[in-house]
This record gives C-alpha cells, structure tokens and sequence, in this order.
C-alpha cells in the first residue's frame, strides 16, 4: 500500500467529519510525526513533505554515512559501502536521503497511525465545534428535544451537534416532548473533558432580546432601540425601548396593531406577560414609566445612593408592588434606581419641620432639608434605614429626631 493509498484508505475520516483536504492534510502530516516520535523518539532525522493538491504526502528519512562496521543505529545510520551500491560518489559524513512508504514501517505502525488520525481529527471537530458556537453566544438556535431528563434536556441540530438545556434555563411552564423542535439562545460554551459542552437557556434576558429582533423588524434595523430589557421568566418582562426619530412611536412599534407584533414573542414565553416602556434619562419619569400604569403622586431621588421613594395612594400600593413584588422588582432593575413605596403624605396635620428649630440643632434641621424632607410626616413615615440613605447622619440622631416629631403630633 503506497501513501496516496493509504490516504484513501483514512476517506471515511474525512466524509464523516467534513474536513478539507487541506485541513485533512495538516492533520495527516501533524499525526506522521507524532507516530515517528512514537518509533524513533524524535523526528529530527524525517522530513514529511505533504502535498494538498494531490492528496498525498512523502517521508524522507535522512540517514547519516558512517564507516563500515562503524553503525550504532541501523535506523538513522548507513554504512559507506551500502551507500556507494547507491551512489558510488557518497563519501562518509554525508547524508543519504530514503523515501519511506508508511506500510514500510510495518502494520502495526499502519494501525497506530490511524488511531493518532483519529484522535487528531476529534481534536479538530471538537476545536471547530467550540469555535463555531462560542461565536454564537447570545443567538438563537432552532434544535430538536433528543432526550428529556430530570435536571436538563439534550437537544439536536440538524447537523448533529449536541445542546443541553438545564432546568434552571428553562421557562417554568415548558413541556416539552421528544422530536419537538425549540428556540434557544447559546448561553456558554466550555470544554468538558476533552469535548465542548454548548450550555443553552430560555430564561436569559437575551433570548426576549433576540426574540424582539426577529418580530420586529425596526429593532433588527435599528430604527428602534432596546435599551434594557428584565424579566422573571414565564411570569412578566420589562423592555425599555426608544427611537433616534422623534416622530416613530417605539412603543407603538413594538406592541403592534392589537399587541399583533409582541403576542408572537408572549406566546414563545408560555404567556409572559411583557410591558413595553419608552426609556427616558430623567430618572422620575423613568422610575414612574418602569413602575406601568399605576397613580403616582411624587417620586424623590437620591441620585448618590440611586434610590428612589415613591409615593402613592393607599388603594394603588399592591399594585405598584405587584404580584409576589414582581412589578416593583422589575421596575427597580429596568429603572437602575432601588424603589421603596409609600403611602400618600398627609398634609392636614403635617407641621413644617422649621418649627422645630427650638428643639433640634439648625444643622441637623438643614440636612433634612436638601434631602427634599421639609415636614415631620415626611420624616416620621420613613423608616431610619431608608433615611440613613437620604441624609448624611447618624442613625442614632435620626431616632431622636423622630422622637420629638412623633412626641408633637402625638403618634
């Protein structure tokens, strides 16, 4: 068996894996020295010359000429009088340069070759399989449920490649039955042994992303923007949207003639229940559009600690809060502010906090005072941690100003 032959013999590596020649070749070449290694501890004395356009490959094995009787090692040496019977002009010192045909090396050299090129050529799927996925970080993927299991699905694409989507990534209400095909986006990929494991989820943030981009198409051509987009899956999302023309309604856009464009993107998400918002740098307004449509009467900022109090009737608390608090949550992720919620102030037996002046230091009364907190209700109502936050005191001085408020309106 010559080397082309020999190539030919290794056609089934190359159908299945779908290799270049070129790539294949490399990798024959790559496996030759590995397996002259293996035999003659180095390849130092072997040139392998690989040939792409022809789909073969030579060895050449450079022997040193020795005196007679002179060889220490048959392999790598040759004794002057076997070298002139090639070539009467060699003289000792020379090199003596003999083609080798890989069969020549024996069977078990032939074998052994051929589970180098196998391992080689795993190597290669396995590094162009994570190479072709770790760039598709963040996208879509359409795969086959393949097998169900308890802590995770193992899913196929029509190319065979492998996906496991844990538990954890899954939507809650997913169901799903084998040969189904699904959408996913490609959360991580890392090797696992020696293969790459292509982790997938339906819960991240970016899979609403990309879903938005598919059915929308302002958002894939970049009319519309997606500032921000939270979620809890299978429950309720927050997206955050504008436009660099004035004159486009994003929210429009993106909800469509009767919730047509987004019903798509719910029903993907077993019903998540999604709100679209325009995104605003005022942080009042945002805070108040994050928080969907519930009556607010005032919202104070803190800036510094990006935390914000929120004011509201005593009948619209709990949905501003929202089931199990997920509005809030959301709205405190979409907004980047922490909200706390408070009843409406009163103001029919609120007294301004100046005329406290007799009983609590000017400085202390001032502090209050740049923090927006100008009547003792608004003081009283708040608890101490939540104006530690607004105000530069201590702890312990904000409890005795509380103290002498309540002890004046007698609470």
């Amino acid at each position: 068996m010559d080397n082309l032959a020999l190539i030919e013999s290794f056609g089934d590596f190359k159908d299945e894996k779908g290799i270049s020649k070129i790539d294949l070749m490399a990798i024959i070449e790559d496996s030759l020295k590995t397996l002259l290694r293996k035999r003659y501890d180095s390849d130092d004395h072997f040139d392998v010359i690989v040939n792409p356009d022809k789909g073969d490959f030579q060895i050449f094995l450079n022997k040193m000429i020795v005196e007679d009787e002179m060889s220490e090692d048959d392999d790598l040496e040759i004794e002057i009088s076997e070298a002139k019977k090639i070539d009467p002009t060699f003289e000792v010192g020379e090199e003596y340069t003999q083609e080798i045909l890989v069969n020549q090396l024996g069977r078990r050299s032939v074998l052994t070759l051929k589970q180098i090129l196998s391992t080689k050529l795993q190597e290669y799927n396995n590094a162009a399989l994570y190479e072709e996925f770790h760039d598709k970080i963040g996208e879509i993927v359409v795969a086959e449920v393949h097998h169900i299991r308890n802590k995770h699905v193992i899913l196929l694409d029509d190319d065979g490649n492998e996906f496991i989507l844990p538990k954890e990534n899954q939507i809650p209400s997913d169901y799903f039955k084998k040969g189904e095909s699904i959408r996913s986006i490609v959360e991580s990929v890392d090797f696992h042994g020696s293969k790459p494991q292509i982790i997938m989820s339906r819960t991240s943030p970016v899979f609403l992303e990309k879903l938005l981009e598919l059915e929308i198409p302002e958002i894939q051509d970049g009319t519309i923007i997606l500032k921000k987009v939270v979620r809890i899956p299978g429950e309720k999302a927050k997206i955050a949207v504008d436009a660099y023309d004035d004159r486009i309604d994003p929210v429009g856009a993106c909800v469509g003639v009767k919730g047509s464009r987004i019903h798509g993107v719910v029903r993907e998400l077993k019903n998540e229940n999604i709100d679209v918002i325009q995104w605003s740098k005022n942080p009042e307004i945002m805070v108040k559009r994050a928080l969907g449509n519930v009556t607010v009467n005032k919202i104070e900022i803190n800036e510094d600690n990006k935390y914000a109090l929120v004011y509201t009737p005593v009948e619209e608390i709990s949905r501003v809060i929202g089931k199990q608090g997920q509005n809030i949550r959301l709205a405190t992720w979409l907004s980047g502010y922490e909200i706390d919620v408070y009843r409406e102030k009163r103001d029919d037996d609120d007294v301004n906090i100046d005329e406290f002046r007799d009983e609590i230091e000017d400085w202390v009364i001032d502090e209050f005072k740049k923090a927006g907190l100008l009547t003792a209700r608004s003081i009283i109502d708040k608890d101490t941690d939540v104006l530690s936050k607004l105000v530069d005191l201590e702890e312990e001085t904000i409890d005795d100003v509380k103290q002498i408020l309540q002890a004046e309106l007698e609470i």
